[in-house]
């Protein structure tokens, strides 16, 4: 059977790394680099939406609070990712805040200019929308974990995806810090849930927390088992 474009796309994605950054260094591209304090606030919802960013150094949580305060991480994204680009297809405000995990630096882009760089360049072009379709991929495979899947298994794919397991590039096995609260409001639990698998993934080999937070490629396991 033929292969769709886009599955077609997806190899040749991962055979050729995109270097966005030396794109973005090289090109004469408009933008500011903002460096920002671990937990320091990139913007917030309800904010105007007029820039593009990406992350140069660092992390970035996104989280969305309803009408009760309730608040729900919507991702954790690490260097080399986009976001805020919501404003590119007529967002005006802000539908959730950016707080940095980290030290961390970001490139803001104006919306103007990332639209004229987008129609201009056309492998950058294609590279972005593979970037987008890929975290709208996360977004729909959260969505059933949160629907169908268990505590346990939720915690556990959140740890191999922050770990970047499954990824082109190589895992990242140690972590930088990510609290317990943080790992709950991502999954839709209670911190003391989290403590409590967290404590068995631990004794079981599945994460090592003496330098650092660990993640051992047999957490695996807890995700494939049924």
């Amino acid at each position: 059977m033929a292969k769709s474009a886009l599955a077609r796309r997806s190899e040749t994605s991962k055979q050729v790394p995109f270097d966005a950054q030396g794109f973005l260094d090289s090109t004469g591209v408009a933008r500011k680099a903002v460096e920002f304090r671990k937990k320091e606030t990139i913007f917030a919802q309800g904010d105007s939406a007029k820039h593009v960013m990406y992350i140069q150094q660092g992390g970035v949580r996104l989280s969305v609070v309803n009408s009760t305060g309730k608040e729900a991480v919507v991702a954790v994204l690490k260097a080399g990712d986009f976001f805020g680009e919501g404003c590119l297809a007529g967002q005006a405000i802000r539908m959730g805040s950016a707080t940095s995990t980290g030290p961390s630096t970001v490139l803001v882009i104006d919306k103007e200019e990332m639209i004229r760089v987008l129609h201009s360049q056309h492998e950058f072009s294609d590279r972005f929308i593979a970037h987008m379709l890929s975290r709208n991929i996360r977004v729909e495979e959260d969505l059933i974990d949160q629907l169908f899947n268990s505590t346990e298994k939720r915690l556990a794919r959140a740890l191999l995806l922050l770990a970047r397991y499954g990824k082109s590039d190589e895992p990242q096995r140690v972590l930088p810090k990510v609290s317990q609260e943080t790992l709950a409001e991502m999954i839709g639990t209670t911190r003391s849930r989290v403590n409590l698998f967290m404590n068995k993934f631990k004794k079981l080999g599945f994460i090592d927390t003496r330098d650092g937070l660990e993640i051992n490629s047999s957490l695996l396991s807890v995700v494939l088992h049924d």
